[in-house]
């Protein structure tokens, strides 16, 4: 595993009202769920850079209010396509 150093001002922790561990875990949440929104990594990848488990990165989506399916209109059509 990688480590990244990030420097952040000390304010930012008291403005989320988080402590540095809690904020470095939220950073990796909120990224995971952007980057699966965008389409660049898939669901299972998410859950991992996240930290969590499948169905807790799905719980994750939810808070974002990001939907758990990410097909794009061509995909979603060759899906409704191939089900009928």
């Amino acid at each position: 595993m990688q480590t990244i150093q990030i420097q952040l001002p000390d304010s930012v922790f008291s403005a989320l009202r988080k402590a540095p561990d809690e904020f470095v875990q939220e950073m990796r949440v909120a990224a995971a769920v952007k980057w699966y929104e965008l389409g660049e990594i898939s669901q299972g990848k998410a859950a991992e850079i996240a930290g969590l488990s499948r169905s807790g990165f799905i719980d994750a989506l939810g808070r974002y209010r990001v939907s758990v399916l990410q097909y794009s209109s061509k995909e979603l059509a060759e899906e409704l396509a191939d089900a009928s």
